[in-house]
């Protein structure tokens, strides 16, 4: 029977870990790589979790590619600590590891936000590997990748992103950072249709390309901090290029 492996990605989530951590008790091995929490995180990631794994934060790839060096399993799910795998996700999980058609497999996770999961502002995310060859790339939204073809889970991860607006916000302003410095590097500049066009694109495509008008207030809400985002993302690019930090 092939064995699974967890792998959680911490920072001070000391009000969602046990949760998380709880949901997948099922698994072989559970992972925490923690970036030196200042919270309850590491007792509690000590009292539910295999192996605690301590490394300084630098970006979400490196990060979570040095946990995978830990993991002893065929099969590795990645797991963020505001996230839960249900009873049928679990299930399914389990069925697919024994006999699996692919290398890999996406997840659908509706965003839960205002008190409701939105089922129209949702990602399919590849989450669960074969552990041989998977890796990551890129610095923010950072891309998984495995050896061979990729499927799709029918069950859905459930994903508690919202956690008040002031820390959405404040999520949103620290990826704008990270992904203002990766297009820095690169060489990349603002103009006013990265300042303009983009983030109304942004909203246009999550209100009425996905549907998430469906979602009524909460997806109006969700769209116009996405397209907040995105114009952050090219403001402080801009800002890099002036040699403002």
């Amino acid at each position: 029977m092939p064995k699974l492996t967890v792998i959680i990605p911490t920072y001070n989530e000391e009000a969602y870990l046990g949760d998380a951590l709880f949901s997948v008790a099922f698994a072989d091995e559970i992972i925490v790589v923690d970036s030196f929490s200042t919270d309850k995180t590491p007792l509690i990631a000590k009292a539910g979790a295999t192996k605690l794994l301590n490394r300084k934060f630098d970006n979400f790839s490196n990060q979570k590619n040095y946990a995978l060096q830990y993991a002893t399993n065929d099969w590795v799910l990645f797991l963020d600590a505001d996230e839960r795998v249900t009873h049928s996700l679990e299930a399914e999980i389990l069925a697919t590891i024994k006999n699996p058609k692919h290398a890999g497999y996406k997840i659908n996770f509706p965003h839960f936000y205002m008190n409701r999961f939105l089922y129209h502002h949702s990602d399919n995310v590849l989450r669960l590997v074969k552990r041989e060859g998977a890796h990551f790339t890129g610095t923010v939204h950072e891309k998984l990748h495995c050896v061979g073809s990729v499927g799709k889970l029918k069950n859905k991860m459930l994903h508690f992103t919202y956690k008040g607006l002031d820390n959405y916000l404040t999520k949103k302003e620290s990826y704008a950072w990270f992904q203002a410095e990766n297009l820095f590097t690169k060489k990349k500049k603002t103009t006013w249709f990265h300042l303009f066009f983009k983030p109304w694109y942004r909203f246009f495509s999550t209100i009425v390309l996905k549907g998430g008008y469906r979602d009524g207030i909460p997806g109006l809400a969700v769209a116009t901090v996405d397209a907040y985002g995105v114009f952050q993302r090219y403001a402080k690019l801009m800002l890099l290029h002036k040699g403002i930090r």
